[in-house]
């Protein structure tokens, strides 16, 4: 399904308000004047409100996108992420959240 692509300005939140940033993008492709994501790159998870053990399972960590571009790539056949792609958060198991994105470069 055609969305907008990622890239390393987006807001992205886990479940519970921590921001997700990926610590690396390709370089070589822009949008907005800042790199693409790319789908291999584990994502860090920094501010997340929900408590430790015993309360909770919590804070998240990282998350790693399960899904990206079908037809959109970097770096010879590097999926870019999209803000539908789907992401786990570990150790939570619950998924990212983009809450702002760029709308003028979409990709499948």
């Amino acid at each position: 399904m055609p969305g907008p692509i990622l890239h390393q300005g987006a807001q992205v939140l886990c479940a519970h308000g921590g921001q997700a940033a990926p610590p690396a993008a390709y370089p070589r492709v822009l949008v907005n004047g800042m790199a693409v994501a790319m789908q291999p790159v584990p994502w860090l998870v920094a501010g997340c409100l929900l408590p430790p053990p015993p309360a909770a399972n919590g804070p998240c960590v990282s998350a790693t996108f399960v899904t990206g571009a079908t037809r959109v790539f970097v770096n010879i056949a590097v999926p870019v992420l999209l803000a539908d792609s789907q992401a786990v958060v570990v150790p939570t198991g619950t998924p990212l959240v983009p809450a702002v994105v760029q709308p003028r470069v979409v990709g499948v």
